[in-house]
């Protein structure tokens, strides 16, 4: 919820805009209750005021400016006044990953958010060493990064999977960029340069894929193994790399 504003003095003089995501309807004059954290957050934060104006988005609508129309002790009530700009997505590309400790895997959901991408799918491998996560943690940082990126959408944030089981539920429709660390893998530039279509990437976790899930991935017909350069990256590295790469031949960097 716009962070780097916390210090200004109200809304008015924050010198930026405050963007909230929201799940209610958008539309003229259409009313809007956040929920109790961004009420705290306008309230107690930002110390906004009756007139004050922020920008709302729900991933369906566009994004609209409201005005704070009553503003209560621990609540308040937005009205919505303008569309400033229609809904617009994001390229259909997927990030598959293994779960990282607790700050690398906040730092790559926000940035994998930021980046672009549509849905992310925690994926449990046999060198993960995470065995858990925290999805409600996950979708909090994910709605951050697209209110501070000026998103008008919020990745989809999904349970995690065994590799297996990936594998087995994939569509086969989508093509599967496997970011291989040997063999006879191509630079995922030369792979994603001109192909369309529904995409994802799948990384691997700190000490890699083990041999009999490299053949396992090989063997699928929707995989394509890929490599990101001559270095080992790290696992978080590795994600956004891969991302930013995808993003610059087939995305929407293009």
């Amino acid at each position: 919820m716009a962070e780097n504003l916390k210090e200004a003095g109200g809304l008015k003089e924050a010198g930026g805009k405050v963007r909230l995501y929201v799940t209610a309807p958008l539309g003229g004059d259409a009313t809007v209750a956040p929920d109790e954290g961004q009420a705290h957050y306008l309230l107690h934060v930002m110390r906004a005021k009756a007139g004050d104006r922020v920008a709302l988005f729900n991933g369906r609508d566009g994004e609209w400016l409201a005005e704070l129309a009553e503003v209560k002790k621990r609540a308040v009530t937005l009205r919505c006044l303008k569309q400033t700009a229609a809904q617009t997505g994001v390229p259909d590309l997927w990030l598959a990953f293994a779960p990282i400790k607790k700050t690398p895997s906040d730092y790559l959901v926000q940035k994998a958010a930021e980046l672009g991408v549509r849905a992310l799918l925690p994926v449990f491998t046999r060198r993960t060493i995470v065995t858990r996560i925290n999805r409600e943690r996950m979708t909090a940082n994910v709605v951050e990064a697209a209110e501070q990126s000026a998103r008008l959408d919020v990745p989809d944030v999904r349970e995690g999977v065994s590799l297996d089981r990936l594998l087995a539920d994939w569509p086969q429709d989508r093509r599967l960029y496997f970011c291989d660390e040997g063999g006879d893998a191509v630079p995922l530039a030369d792979a994603a340069r001109g192909h369309t279509g529904p995409t994802a990437i799948l990384t691997g976790p700190e000490g890699g894929f083990d041999p009999a899930e490299r053949a396992a991935l090989r063997e699928r017909a929707f995989v394509t193994p890929v490599t990101l350069g001559p270095r080992i990256l790290r696992a978080d590295t590795a994600a956004l790399a891969a991302l930013a790469i995808w993003q610059s031949v087939a995305g929407d960097w293009v």
